[in-house]
């Protein structure tokens, strides 16, 4: 019987490991103090990073669940194991053999129900991989190398075959010394009508790993006509270490990736995850067995921490058909504190990563994922596409179709954005009816009123909304997608001789929302920068302009907001850099009103009408690389970055 770890032992393998290094494999981590790095909890779900590790002390603790302990305290929470095989998983990563008490040192002890199956799949996976160079595998060599997949990837993969005979592997694992009960855990063996047998058969295979890097299940391909086993994809069932609804193929290569760049790029398959990342695509996962769900994107978020404006997205790969369309729209109706970051990329002819891959190489695969469009546009439009919208009542039918879509946009200012886009997408000419529409939608929504009347033709026949909007309504100070217009008002409320003219050439349009414009308004009746004021007084002088109470304290808020600079020598480059990003946003919404022109436009029929406005597109689009090109220029002089 196998003794117990000495209390030595434990304290020497816990000083051993750095539980960062541990923690890391699972939540992506940043600096948040002298002692303390943080990241999003993975034991509860949450927006805002409220999980701390303290390295020096090697603690964890989450202020948001109250879950906390040592290295050996996560990784029983996170693996469901005890303490014993924690405190041996540890042992394991940093090479320490542990001196058991009245056991010895010997490594064939039962080391822990999980151990033994991630030694079983282990095994398993190197004798399936030896198998794939046997002649009996040619099909499956076939099928990669016919997908310009080379050995090096299959090794890079861990590709496998599954023999033909019935038991091959098992009775391998069982010389090994593993138990058929353990082999039926794994999921590896099953009981044969005449004992145990292979779960594969005759099979292409992918091992599937944890975010640890180990394996846990694998992933089988069918191969030949008269193959019995359903389905041409067969799966792991269900097991101590393989939770279909939790396990990402490719995460175990992605992780770093996806953590350093805080993109996910989501496709459907092995081969698709296989020719993204060869394609250079590093962030590519696929979940197993089963559709992508909320539990994997709890996953991809700890690993993405996408709590800041700029971080976050999750790029979905669809086919451009109606299936991919309706898993856009179930993907736009889910957690629409995501929806703002996520992305679909369709390639095209309905071609999958891997197929793309193949017919037109590796590049086309990177600009599948760079050419990605927002999800809430790709839904909108994939909507507009099913009308005619040359004619007044295919209009009339779009707008009925999607204003309701778009009001389900949570995000007040988002919302406001796509609407005026939805109006340049339609060609209607009141794009402030629309918006109004839309806004009406959402407060119904809200209150759980009535659906939205049916759009008549003629803008006559809208009625307009029973409540305005009041620039009254306090803007969320830590709003993302308003972070660039808040703190381009800070610059000039704060630092009017450095934001100047830069500030003042920047249209009232370019501030979406009610309460920014007002305060953009009242800058303006001020004198603008060039008033020659500052401080106090230059202050003063913008809140004299209105009698409302929340605008004056607005005013008041960002003339004493801290810009996020390190030290007083960057603010002038980060004003720069906030102004540039302020007013590309504005020029990238009269591109996009430009473009919708231009597609309702013949140019063989209005060949003036189209090449004026395509140059006036060529200009804006040049002006808006330039503006980009400043604001990220100066970006990285903000606090912490």
């Amino acid at each position: 019987m196998a003794g117990r770890i000495p209390d030595r032992d434990i304290a020497a393998i816990r000083e051993r490991v750095r539980i960062e290094d541990v923690v890391g494999e699972y939540v992506a981590l940043k600096r948040a103090g002298a002692d303390s790095i943080k990241g999003l909890c993975p034991f509860h779900d949450e927006k805002s990073p409220s999980f701390h590790v303290r390295p020096n002390h090697g603690l964890f603790h989450c202020f948001g669940c109250g879950e906390g302990g040592d290295v050996y305290k996560f990784l029983q929470q996170m693996e469901h194991i005890g303490f014993v095989e924690a405190v041996e998983q540890i042992a394991d990563r940093v090479g320490y053999q542990i001196n058991y008490e009245g056991g010895g040192t010997s490594v064939q002890r039962d080391r822990g129900t999980r151990s033994r199956l991630v030694a079983a799949n282990a095994a398993a996976q190197e004798f399936y991989a030896a198998l794939l160079h046997e002649p009996e595998a040619e099909a499956a060599r076939k099928y990669l190398t016919d997908r310009n997949f080379d050995k090096a990837s299959w090794q890079q993969f861990g590709c496998g075959y599954a023999p033909a005979g019935w038991d091959g592997l098992t009775k391998h694992l069982q010389r090994l010394g593993f138990e058929f009960k353990e082999l039926e855990a794994a999921g590896l063996s099953k009981q044969g009508k005449r004992g145990p047998i292979d779960r594969f058969h005759r099979r292409l295979l992918w091992p599937i790993r944890n975010l640890g890097g180990e394996v846990i299940g694998f992933g089988a391909r069918k191969l030949f006509d008269d193959d019995t086993m359903p389905g041409k994809y067969v799966n792991t069932p269900e097991t101590l270490l393989y939770k279909k609804s939790q396990v990402l193929f490719g995460l175990d290569h992605a992780k770093r990736d996806i953590s350093k760049g805080h993109q996910a790029v989501v496709v459907e398959g092995y081969t698709d995850v296989m020719a993204m990342h060869l394609a250079g695509v590093k962030t590519a996962v696929a979940s197993c067995g089963t559709a992508f769900g909320e539990e994997h994107m709890q996953v991809l978020r700890r690993l993405l921490m996408d709590d800041n404006f700029w971080r976050g997205e999750i790029i979905y790969t669809f086919d451009g058909d109606a299936a991919g369309q309706a898993a856009a729209l179930k993907a736009f109706s889910g957690d629409q504190r995501l929806a703002g970051q996520t992305y679909i990329a369709v390639a095209p002819d309905g071609q999958d990563p891997c197929e793309l891959r193949q017919h037109s190489g590796d590049s086309a695969v990177r600009d599948l994922v760079a050419r990605r469009t927002p999800l809430y546009e790709f839904v909108i439009r994939g909507l507009l596409a099913e009308h005619n919208l040359d004619d007044v009542e295919g209009r009339v039918e779009a707008l009925r179709r999607t204003v309701p879509v778009v009001a389900q946009i949570k995000d007040n200012a988002t919302r406001k954005g796509y609407a005026t886009k939805l109006a340049g997408w339609v060609g209607w000419d009141d794009i402030q009816l629309v918006v109004r529409r839309v806004g009406e939608e959402a407060k119904k929504n809200r209150t759980g009123g009535s659906s939205t009347p049916a759009l008549k033709s003629g803008a006559a026949a809208l009625p307009a909304p029973r409540v305005e909007e009041s620039s009254s309504v306090r803007p969320a100070p830590n709003d993302p997608v308003l972070y660039a217009q808040r703190q381009s008002l800070s610059a000039a409320l704060q630092y009017p001789g450095i934001a100047g003219v830069s500030f003042d050439a920047i249209d009232t349009a370019a501030f979406t929302h009610p309460a920014y414009v007002a305060v953009r308004i009242m800058i303006a009746q001020a004198g603008g920068t060039a008033a020659g004021l500052s401080g106090a007084e230059w202050v003063a002088a913008v809140a004299d302009h209105t009698d409302d109470l929340m605008i004056r304290a607005l005013v008041s808020e960002l003339a004493n907001e801290q810009l996020p600079v390190r030290t007083q020598n960057d603010t002038p480059r980060f004003i720069t850099g906030i102004l540039a990003r302020t007013q590309e946003a504005w020029v990238g919404r009269q591109i996009a009103e430009l473009k919708s022109k231009l597609q309702r436009l013949s140019a063989s029929e209005e060949p003036e009408t189209y090449m004026t406005l395509f140059g006036d597109l060529v200009a804006l689009e040049q002006y808006r690389k330039s503006l980009a090109a400043q604001a990220m220029g100066n970006e990285g002089y903000a606090a912490g970055a």
